[in-house]
């Protein structure tokens, strides 16, 4: 406000526009990250309602804006339905064939992207350990830890169709693997998608008391815990009170 004040202090409210605010916005938040610029123009707007509602009663703010608004509007968080483990449990039984199934269980229980399942290849299963090259987060390599029933699957069906070291495990397209997981979902009459996988992994790890900063950082492999809070599913009253209870029984 101090700077806003220094650049316009000696112009009459009614002067500013749209444009005015706008400029001074992008030239105040230049550089800044998306949330930065919605509190810099929430402020601005905060000050002008003041106007409006106690000062001037005819104001009009130059940052009611539908052009300001959309462009500063709240960045809004989405809540996702979370699977049942039941749910999990019956799609992957019910898969018969040996690829797909093996799909489905590194991203329900290894937690991975349907992008490294595709990338995988012989010589990135090390045991119960799997290696990402070139992974999302930028990083040379990030590791994934898996189940031993779910290594010992991985194994056998490299083995069993004589996949080199350096050929993909599973050489089909992105379009093939997302067609495998949603017809995965209509064996039992639900809309599934690649990511739903990653997100049950995830909540299923946290409600069975797995720490937050383990969740974070060694399974989803985030570099922000925040951006964990969004993957983990909402908390039923029925679900909070049987927690309460066990804690404190």
């Amino acid at each position: 406000m101090k700077k806003f004040g220094e650049a316009y202090g000696d112009q009459q409210l009614g002067e500013l526009t749209v444009d005015t605010i706008l400029d001074f916005l992008n030239r105040l938040t230049e550089g800044c990250k998306p949330q930065t610029k919605r509190i810099r123009y929430g402020h601005l707007a905060v000050f002008f309602n003041f106007i409006k509602n106690n000062i001037i009663e005819d104001f009009i703010s130059p940052c009611d804006s539908k052009m300001l608004r959309k462009l500063y509007r709240p960045k809004v968080t989405l809540q996702w339905d979370i699977l049942e483990k039941e749910t999990i449990d019956e799609i992957i039984s019910r898969t018969t064939n040996a690829r797909d199934r093996l799909l489905l269980e590194l991203m329900a229980r290894g937690d991975m992207r349907v992008g490294e399942v595709l990338k995988l290849t012989p010589r990135d299963v090390q045991n119960r350990k799997l290696i990402i090259r070139d992974p999302k987060s930028g990083r040379e390599q990030e590791t994934i830890f898996i189940p031993q029933k779910v290594a010992e699957r991985l194994r056998e069906y490299v083995r069993a169709n004589k996949i080199r070291s350096h050929e993909k495990i599973f050489p089909i397209c992105n379009e093939a693997a997302w067609a495998i997981v949603k017809n995965a979902g209509e064996m039992v009459n639900i809309h599934l998608r690649p990511h739903d996988l990653r997100r049950y992994a995830a909540t299923c790890a946290s409600r069975c008391g797995v720490p937050l900063e383990i969740v974070s950082k060694v399974i989803l492999r985030h570099s922000n815990p925040s951006t964990t809070q969004m993957y983990l599913g909402k908390i039923s009253e029925a679900e909070a009170m049987k927690w309460i209870e066990n804690l404190y029984a």
